[in-house]
């Protein structure tokens, strides 16, 4: 990536991850991985016919909540960065004063790689006992699953397909403009 590209996309993200409205609208997302947490504890015992539905929710609603506590401490922190650098004007070589804690990008990374692999696992097991029974059986008692739970993981599921187009979607639409803007300033 050369240098102009990379500090356009270091530039748009810093504008982005430091707007209100982007802390905001994740302070708003940070109810789906609560409440998936709390679902998934009180229903923990109530899906027989697959146990791992409401433990999908309760491990996923606290490292998702973790992961959306995370980014809200690193957006309110860049603002905080950025408001500095342009107070004092500060002109030293470090352009991204952000880029210091390289770890916090593997944590980052981890905490995405690991709720991506928890997504695709959440699918097979809310997916693999499609429509379940929702009253107990009488000849088969754990042949079933609690309706409120097994609907909110299948709405948990449908918002998280959702939101991973609309990411994609998106990231491909600013890439194919900023390739095509780039490509145009350089003729």
């Amino acid at each position: 990536m050369t240098a102009g590209l990379e500090k356009a996309c270091h530039r748009c993200i810093s504008k982005i991850a430091s707007n209100a409205y982007f802390i905001f609208g994740l302070l708003a997302f940070l109810a789906l991985p609560l409440s998936m947490t709390f679902t998934g504890m009180k229903f923990l015992e109530d899906c027989p016919v697959q146990p791992l539905i409401p433990l999908y929710l309760l491990v996923g609603g606290v490292i998702g909540s973790l992961k959306v506590t995370l980014l809200l401490y690193d957006s309110t922190r860049m603002r905080q960065l950025l408001s500095k650098s342009v107070v004092i004007d500060d002109d030293d070589d470090d352009e991204y004063p952000w880029r210091q804690n390289a770890h916090k990008y593997y944590i980052h990374l981890t905490l995405s790689l690991f709720l991506f692999l928890w997504f695709i696992l959440g699918n097979y097991w809310v997916f693999s006992v499609y429509l379940p029974n929702f009253i107990p059986p009488f000849h088969q008692p754990q042949d079933y699953c609690d309706k409120t739970l097994y609907i909110f993981a299948v709405g948990v599921l449908i918002i998280s397909h959702t939101v991973l187009f609309l990411v994609i979607f998106c990231s491909c639409c600013i890439y194919c403009f900023s390739r095509q803007r780039y490509s145009s300033e350089e003729d």
